[in-house]
């Protein structure tokens, strides 16, 4: 593969994110679903490319012609594949880059009902998952226990997490885990975002929102994913003289320097487990939640000595974003559709489960856990349990799009003690490994103690804080 093919394949990817946001543009469906962009380039490249297109193609041609493969090649397919491993480096390493880190009281009073509800939903996809791993897909479907963890894994970690854990699966020795986890969060996205929508629409009409009145008032632009002109302030501050670097070399370079500092932190918690108990354990945890330490551990030296504050968060979030934008389109570009379509059944069951646990929260548990504006607050958390961060956030936007309630906030500070853990943190990359090393049950009893606890503090302790 020469540089020229990388180079090629990359602007490929330019491309498709381009096609993706005239469809999201000139398409109302698409913009009253409020469908990312990336999501939709991402399909679009998948039926162009040798699994939809190129198969059809194939009766037409012959296995050897130029449409063979569709409009993507082999090379294109090769370059992509590992993006997603790669981009979700970025992404965990910019969680908390510019960001002031708040004392554990402020985030307690002010973010803990939405972490009691996110981390039960969170944990409740682990306890629902290896129930039905252990009840159905184990015994009938002859699949490894560790698959009850990919509801967890795919919903809430999203596609980023789900690639980031490619070379786990391989080690696990189940590498179809990959396109299971793909598969169910590009699903997750989906329905998340989809009955996100019409639980907005619902509480509008049911008189549960008190932010917004109808969601479809929404003003044109805003549906398109385009800024409306008056709202066009500085997405990110100059906070060097280009003449000395340009702005956003620095701020990328700090989020390379927290992926080494993780890198660092990987290898050498490696080299101790191997030289005090003699095990590889941690050989299957991937980088990119210890490049989330190393972001956290780089913030804090920043905090203590930039007197001059040159991290603009703002800057670290357009970095973040492009990045989750190239990983969510290669991520389903490249999914295997055979794999899919071979494990179609329990696919299903996983995705049915996650989704109705999900449900359930939102529609049941939300109201009960947490005290005030619990729509536009749980929504927010409906939307990451369902579809990763970009989700809620989105979801939140329809709900509270002139940032009145709470809801922001709380879900901001909830995210600095819950990403450490769920959504791609500690916990979903080490989930699978525990689960071979230790046997499903022993996870389930930590599962369902983690559910339990955050149910006991959101049902009554935050849940009676209603006036």
């Amino acid at each position: 593969m020469t540089p020229n093919q990388i180079g090629f394949a990359l602007l490929y990817l330019g491309l498709f994110l381009l096609i993706g946001k005239w469809i999201r543009v000139r398409v109302k469906w698409m913009q009253n679903l409020f469908l990312p962009s990336a999501v939709i380039g991402g399909f679009l490249a998948l039926l162009l490319g040798p699994q939809v297109l190129g198969n059809i193609m194939q009766n037409f041609t012959g296995e050897d012609s130029f449409w063979a493969t569709g409009l993507l090649s082999q090379t294109i397919l090769d370059v992509w594949t590992p993006l997603a491993g790669l981009m979700i480096n970025v992404v965990f390493a910019s969680l908390f880059l510019g960001t002031i880190l708040p004392n554990l009281k402020k985030i307690w009073n002010i973010g803990g009902p939405q972490l009691a509800f996110g981390w039960t939903l969170g944990w409740g996809q682990y306890v629902f998952g290896l129930l039905l791993a252990i009840l159905v897909l184990v015994p009938f479907y002859d699949m490894p226990p560790f698959i009850g963890t990919l509801i967890e894994i795919g919903f809430e970690g999203g596609h980023g997490t789900a690639a980031g854990l490619q070379g786990t699966f391989e080690d696990l020795g189940f590498t179809e885990a990959y396109d299971l986890a793909i598969g169910l969060a590009t699903v997750g996205i989906l329905s998340g975002v989809i009955i996100g929508i019409i639980a907005i629409n619902w509480g509008v009409r049911r008189g549960k929102t008190k932010v917004i009145s109808n969601v479809q008032d929404a003003p044109a632009l805003r549906k398109a994913g385009i800024i409306e002109f008056e709202d066009r302030d500085a997405a990110a501050k100059m906070t060097v003289r280009p003449e000395s670097i340009e702005p956003l070399s620095l701020h990328f370079a700090m989020i390379g320097l927290a992926i080494l500092v993780g890198y660092a932190l990987l290898q050498g918690i490696t080299w101790l487990e191997g030289v005090l108990f003699g095990s590889e354990f941690m050989t299957y945890v991937p980088l990119f939640p210890l490049a989330m330490v190393g972001g956290i551990l780089v913030q804090i030296t920043a905090m203590k000595f930039d007197k001059v504050n040159i991290l603009d968060r703002q800057m670290v979030m357009r970095i973040q974003g492009f990045a989750l934008d190239i990983l969510i389109l290669s991520a389903i570009a490249t999914v295997s559709l055979d794999v899919i379509g071979e494990y179609i059944v329990p696919f299903l069951l996983l995705a049915t489960v996650g989704i109705l646990w999900n449900g359930f929260g939102l529609f049941y548990l939300a109201p009960r856990m947490i005290p005030s504006y619990w729509l536009e607050r749980g929504i927010g958390d409906f939307g990451q349990s369902m579809g990763i961060t970009a989700t809620g956030l989105l979801l939140m936007r329809v709900a509270d799009p002139e940032m009145k309630s709470p809801a922001y906030e709380g879900f901001g500070y909830k995210q600095l003690i819950f990403e450490p853990f769920l959504g791609g943190g500690l916990v979903t990359a080490l989930s699978a490994p525990l689960v071979v090393q230790l046997g499903p049950i022993p996870f389930l009893i930590l599962a369902a103690v983690m559910l339990v606890l955050g149910l006991a503090f959101g049902l009554f302790y935050f849940g009676k804080m209603k006036s």
